[in-house]
């Protein structure tokens, strides 16, 4: 509203912020950020992996996640998970600003290397 000749322009009061509202962040929106940073983590996969997945249970600002995601082989898994939930957690807390105590990881499958493969019993 613009103040006319002659008239005062009266700002208005600023709302306490206790009156001001929140902001929810969807499950499914926390879930899209914790799987493209699994991906930033894992960098290159095999073509026949599946890209990373997350599912996530937002209670009170607080977000666990778990990642579920495919590995080629062979690797360091536990080196990779590790780098996963540390880089997951990470960017789950800058980006959405929640707290995440825990990133579960569940490798779905394991990949042979270029013209290997994979035999078990």
């Amino acid at each position: 509203m613009t103040a006319g000749p002659g008239e005062v322009r009266v700002p208005r009061a600023a709302v306490p912020p206790g009156e001001r509202g929140a902001t929810r962040i969807a499950d499914r929106v926390v879930a899209k950020v914790a799987s493209q940073a699994a991906r930033e983590a894992l960098g290159a996969l095999p073509k026949s992996a599946s890209p990373p997945y997350a599912g996530v249970t937002v209670h009170h600002d607080i977000a666990h996640v778990r990642i579920h995601l495919e590995l080629d082989y062979p690797t360091d898994i536990g080196a990779r998970c590790a780098a996963v939930r540390r880089h997951v957690a990470e960017r789950v807390g800058a980006l959405v600003g929640m707290e995440v105590p825990e990133v579960a990881v569940q490798v779905e499958r394991l990949h042979a290397a270029h013209g290997t493969e994979v035999r078990t019993r």
